[in-house]
């Protein structure tokens, strides 16, 4: 199944299960007098959304190089989980904003106690999210998405804030109002910390980061055990979405014919290319070697 199917499969899931629960959270909010379960309703049907635009994003970025991206499209996946990030931002924002300023006024008194209803509606979406998140972040590791990735982790803060809604329905009913709204604040903590840690990520890979250094030393193993290589003068990688580029500088004999020294870096390209799934392309410049100055390390 390629990466598109898997990504169609995923989302068509999580829309049609956001959707059911949704529906579930707002009928238990009604009936229930629970103003924390209708908002996590709402929350609910924000993630179709989210979903959405993750789909979009793998799907751009899975289409094949053209005249006018030759280089291709992967760094759209990046744009949907910038896009992604913000949205779990402002979610986890304004829950916390909505804690802080239920504590600021301090009427806990006219505050209204939810019903034993919300309460089950609560666990529901907590196991429900918790699930679509486990889906979710499978498939985004299976296919390498960061927008999929980005997505499951909208679905996991949905769960937190059906925790902070349970632990607060159920001190609510207990008779302590007040920790509804400082769940809601730490819960909120941990939703912005997950964005702003997706966001940087996404951003990582438009700009060009290069590889950790575990995977170019693995890279440079490869290289200089490849024969005819008698040094590498220079290696730069860099990460363009999911995908990354290798541009190489070997140094070979430089008594070698242009056909040789050419085969030698030819297998160089072709090794690092099938070792490194995730490397979509290598280039590979040949040096005529000058000793101490590139020996193999």
């Amino acid at each position: 199944m390629d990466n598109n199917k898997i990504a169609n499969k995923v989302s068509v899931v999580t829309i049609i299960s956001n959707t059911i629960l949704a529906i579930i959270k707002f009928l238990a909010g009604f009936f229930a007098n629970s103003k924390a379960m209708i908002s996590d309703a709402i929350h609910t049907l924000s993630d179709i959304i989210t979903t959405i635009i993750a789909l979009i994003g793998v799907r751009i970025s899975n289409r094949v190089d053209d005249d006018s991206h030759r280089y291709g499209h992967e760094r759209f996946e990046c744009i949907a989980s910038v896009l992604l990030a913000m949205l779990l931002f402002i979610t986890g924002f304004e829950i916390g904003l909505a804690g802080i300023k239920t504590i600021i006024d301090g009427s806990y008194e006219d505050l209204t106690t939810p019903g034993v209803l919300a309460l089950v509606a609560a666990v529901i979406s907590i196991i429900g999210k918790e699930l679509m998140y486990q889906y979710t972040i499978r498939a985004a590791k299976k296919i390498k998405s960061d927008a999929l990735k980005a997505d499951a982790w909208h679905h996991r803060s949905d769960a937190l804030s059906s925790i902070g809604a349970l632990i607060g329905i159920a001190l609510s009913i207990a008779g302590y109002k007040i920790c509804d709204s400082i769940a809601s604040i730490i819960i909120a903590i941990l939703i912005c910390k997950v964005a702003i840690e997706i966001f940087f990520d996404a951003t990582d890979k438009l700009v060009d980061k290069s590889c950790d250094e575990e995977t170019i030393e693995k890279i440079r193993n490869v290289i200089i055990k490849e024969k005819g290589v008698l040094g590498i003068d220079d290696l730069k990688t860099r990460i363009f979405g999911s995908k990354i580029y290798v541009d190489v500088e070997i140094a070979a004999d430089g008594d070698k014919t242009l056909k040789e020294t050419h085969l030698i870096a030819e297998k160089v390209h072709d090794k690092i290319e099938a070792k490194f799934p995730d490397v979509k392309h290598c280039m590979v410049h040949v040096n005529p070697y000058e000793g101490d100055k590139n020996e193999k390390k």
